[in-house]
């Protein structure tokens, strides 16, 4: 990481991001968010500077964001905010966990997240602005595409494409080759046997499509 970063949120997600980057030895400029009763608090030391507007001090040439929005289900604010300072210049930091094992060859575009523990093998591209989570597994050849969140403990088999702003839930199994849409929501725990559309939600074991 060539330049300090900036945390964009306070939540839960921002903390585990923060320990990942100290982990990274990366420079940690300080935290931004909206929520002015946290202005002067520290997560793990790093201080709240303020709300977006204290970004104005920090040219987008000197520092580069990451995306401490979660979501439990699909990422739409996480995709709105990644936009949002897009549009106005700014670059995301890709952050990796030291813990995770990423194959050599795999591609990991602007602002993704690769959080302790993942396993990703070869052949696999991650989208910009795509969170990887706790524990989550991703086999050879699997295309994620933008803004998507694969919740912890997911595993995606090989060859396996999940369309732009989707949610795949916590401890979701998808089999090999299967096609999942873009805004499409997989249910936490549920087992994808077949392709799903865009826009679908599928929850059970098999997973059942609930809505299209």
């Amino acid at each position: 990481m060539s330049l300090p970063v900036i945390v964009l949120g306070a939540g839960g997600h921002a903390k585990v991001l923060i320990e990942a980057l100290l982990a990274s030895s990366a420079v940690i400029t300080g935290i931004v968010d909206p929520d002015q009763t946290l202005l002067g608090r520290k997560l793990f030391g790093v201080p709240v500077l303020g709300g977006d507007e204290v970004l104005s001090e920090f040219p987008s040439s000197e520092v580069l964001l990451v995306n401490g929005l979660g979501s439990i289900g699909l990422p739409i604010r996480r995709r709105k905010l990644f936009e949002k300072f897009i549009n106005l210049g700014y670059n995301f930091s890709t952050v990796v966990h030291p813990s995770a094992i990423v194959a050599s060859d795999v591609t990991l575009c602007d602002g993704s997240q690769i959080m302790a523990g993942v396993v990703i093998q070869p052949g696999t591209r991650i989208g910009s602005n795509v969170l990887i989570n706790t524990m989550a597994s991703v086999d050879h050849d699997c295309f994620i595409g933008d803004h998507t969140h694969v919740a912890p403990g997911v595993t995606l088999s090989g060859s396996i494409t999940v369309g732009a702003l989707s949610h795949i839930g916590t401890g979701a199994t998808v089999i090999q080759g299967i096609c999942i849409g873009e805004g499409s929501l997989v249910g936490a725990g549920a087992l994808v046997l077949r392709d799903l559309p865009s826009g679908a939600t599928a929850v059970g074991v098999p997973a059942r499509l609930i809505r299209k």
